[in-house]
């Protein structure tokens, strides 16, 4: 116990530090939102993978994906460091920063608003981030609930408690460049406690091999498609037990980044081109370990089938598969992982609340009734805003309406849904219409919210899957079938792809035109 005591108040002293340091680095608007875009590669990449990875990816669905496809749930862990991480930083990181610095847009739905020339898109699209972060912020709490029980035998209410209030104090302190800079110290956590709990967990199973053979003995009686349950190999199998619904998992989550205001966010921030490509790479990295990581680990979950992993009524609560698995674990390494879980997911909250206590200051109230705020009282508002989106998804926490996954879902779903088709687009064509945004915007919040209610796709994962799919299909159909854009606005805007500038020999290769 002191050891692990010992361990959280070294990480919460460093926390609080680095968000005292990074005052003087919020002065402004722009320096509280995006670290005055001169965030450095490491960082920003460091910060994209851990505000991706939180107790949402280690406790629910590495528990409960772990459990339902086996081995196979590995798969979702390197979707979403080729798809969510690598893509993401290919085909988003260089124009989204050019962008959105030609716009002077600062968050996704000013965004929209700037591209699309339409006040209400970027007010409408605040609302929604602003509500389906919310459920978001709340499974992230949810995910330490289990951990910290284990680990020290503490009511919930005081695990979130404090992780709130410590979050919120550099947050509000530090800004953008608080939770970059405590996102490197936290990743550089999650990398090396991920790589020792794996170790120790295959090593209390007799090795790999033996974990391997374990696994492959118990027969899958539980999955969705009949003609496979009672098998034996299932577990260990190529594609596990359910191809179709592990399809839908990688989509949902690897996708999903590219929609996200607090992930595609972290691209407005970055210094340079060639911190971009820098950034793609450790990112990509950074997301196989964590990711690969956490799912492979999840994929021996069945070897822990023990009374604790199961409610009263006899159905599974997967949040707490993970936390058994890692009970059997020593003292010190017990406390190594605490640390792990709290780094992902302070630096995943941290991300949420800037995100919304912006895009609510900048994209509802001054473009609605505080028009007339100045740089100092903007940073007032934001702060009081973070301050009391914290406080919201803490009371949301203390009673979750249902399991990790399904809450991530939702808002994963809603969110990249509604965003992810028009934000994409809008970068690389200019023939999108603010009529197609309205139309994603209605069919990825329709989508979801609606299938909370009518459930008529079974799994919320599968419908977050298909809510983005469709926003991909409707934004380009729309666009075709309603009125253009003002040609010389977007004409203009595009130019800022194309404009020359000159740099050194040393950073540059010239044509030799005499060969």
């Amino acid at each position: 116990m002191i050891i692990k005591i010992l361990l959280l108040i070294i990480f919460f002293a460093v926390m609080i530090g680095i968000g005292f340091y990074s005052r003087t680095k919020a002065g402004n608007v722009n320096d509280y939102v995006l670290g005055g875009r001169t965030v450095g590669p490491w960082i920003t990449a460091f910060a994209f993978g851990t505000s991706y990875f939180s107790a949402v990816v280690f406790i629910g669905y590495a528990g409960q994906f772990g459990w339902k496809f086996g081995i196979a749930s590995t798969w979702i862990g390197l979707g979403n460091a080729f798809i969510g991480s690598l893509l993401a930083w290919l085909v988003l990181g260089r124009r989204t920063r050019i962008m959105t610095q030609k716009l002077d847009a600062r968050t996704m739905p000013e965004f929209f608003g700037k591209r699309y020339q339409s006040k209400a898109l970027q007010i409408v699209g605040s609302v929604i981030a602003f509500v389906f972060l919310v459920p978001y912020t709340a499974s992230v709490y949810n995910g330490l609930s289990n951990l910290f029980g284990m680990a020290f035998d503490i009511p919930y209410a005081v695990c979130v408690i404090v992780m709130a209030v410590l979050t919120a104090v550099y947050v509000i302190v530090g800004g953008y460049m608080a939770t970059a800079l405590n996102d490197f110290v936290q990743g550089i956590i999650m990398l090396i406690g991920i790589c020792a709990v794996i170790g120790a967990v295959l090593s209390g199973q007799g090795g790999f091999l033996s974990a391997l053979h374990k696994l492959s003995e118990i027969p899958a009686d539980d999955v969705a498609v009949p003609a496979l349950q009672g098998a034996h190999g299932l577990l260990t199998s190529f594609f596990g037990p359910d191809p179709l619904s592990l399809v839908g998992v990688i989509v949902l989550t690897s996708l999903g980044t590219w929609g996200l205001p607090q992930m595609v966010q972290k691209f407005y921030a970055i210094r340079d081109e060639k911190a971009v490509k820098t950034g793609t790479v450790v990112s990509t990295f950074f997301a196989l370990i964590i990711a690969g990581g956490c799912y492979f680990n999840g994929g021996f979950s069945r070897l822990f089938d023990v009374p604790a992993i199961y409610k009263e009524n006899g159905s599974i609560a997967y949040d707490t598969i993970v936390p058994v698995m890692l009970s059997t674990l020593p003292d010190i390494l017990i406390g190594v992982v605490i640390v792990l879980v709290l780094s992902a997911s302070m630096s995943t909250l941290s991300s949420l609340v800037l995100t919304s206590s912006s895009t609510l200051t900048l994209d509802v109230l001054k473009k609605t009734c505080m028009k007339d705020m100045d740089d100092k009282k903007q940073l007032v508002v934001m702060r009081v805003l973070v301050a009391c989106f914290i406080v919201l998804s803490f009371v949301l926490a203390l009673k979750p309406p249902t399991f990790i996954a399904q809450m991530m879902g939702i808002s994963w779903g809603a969110l990249a849904g509604a965003f992810l088709a028009p934000f994409m687009y809008g970068l690389y064509s200019k023939k999108i219409t603010g009529a197609s945004v309205w139309a994603c915007f209605i069919t990825g919040v329709g989508l979801t919210v609606l299938n909370m209610f009518v459930k008529f796709i079974k799994s919320p994962i599968n419908a977050g899957a298909i809510a983005m799919i469709a926003g991909l299909i409707v934004v380009p159909i729309v666009s075709a079938l309603t009125k253009k854009p003002e040609k010389a606005f977007v004409d203009e805007l595009f130019t800022c792809y194309d404009q020359r500038v000159t740099v050194r020999k040393a950073t540059s290769l010239e044509d030799n035109e005499e060969k």
